[in-house]
């Protein structure tokens, strides 16, 4: 069954989008290397990774279902923030707007009777869950400790163990 119209147009924006998280979150690569909070960087690496893997788990599917992959431009992200805490939060509030991109997907598949479109979404429903709750995760802890060195120390320190031995194995088609 070739993909409609109307999905192949709303997957192939929602490549642009997960770019541009990548794009974002390379942005905070480059603050916090700046900052010396190298852990934060290498966990926003792995985030950027992901992302790259999720716009590729669309541009498959749209190839898999017989449509026309149509990359888009970037635009340009942020590249500084008034501490770490307002970069993850910056982070989170993004996850929940690709959160409300990914249920405007599934909206799009339910009215275009897509079944296929629809169980290769909800991949992504699960997924973004785990993406709000890291992001919130770390807004709570860099919240707690406040403008302690220390804590942002302890909290980098971390932020720096995440590794990204997932991000290949998600970015293939199910």
């Amino acid at each position: 069954m070739m993909i409609g119209k109307r999905m192949e147009q709303a997957l192939n924006e929602q490549i642009k989008h997960e770019l541009e998280s990548a794009y974002l979150y390379l942005g905070m690569v480059a603050y916090f290397q700046a900052e010396g909070l190298d852990g934060m960087a290498g966990w926003m690496e792995v985030q950027a990774q992901e992302e790259i893997a999720h716009a590729m788990r669309f541009f498959r599917y749209i190839n898999e279902r017989g449509g026309r992959v149509e990359l888009k431009a970037l635009a340009q992200p942020q590249k500084e923030w008034a501490s770490p805490l307002e970069a993850f939060r910056a982070a989170y509030e993004h996850e929940r707007f690709i959160t409300g991109k990914i249920n405007d997907l599934l909206k799009i598949a339910e009215e275009e009777d897509d079944n296929a479109a629809e169980i290769m979404l909800q991949w992504f429903v699960t997924e973004q869950v785990e993406e709000e709750s890291s992001t919130k995760r770390v807004v709570d802890l860099l919240a707690r400790v406040g403008d302690s060195g220390h804590g942002l120390i302890m909290v980098d320190r971390e932020l720096g163990t995440r590794r990204a031995e997932a991000a290949g194995a998600e970015g293939r088609s199910a």
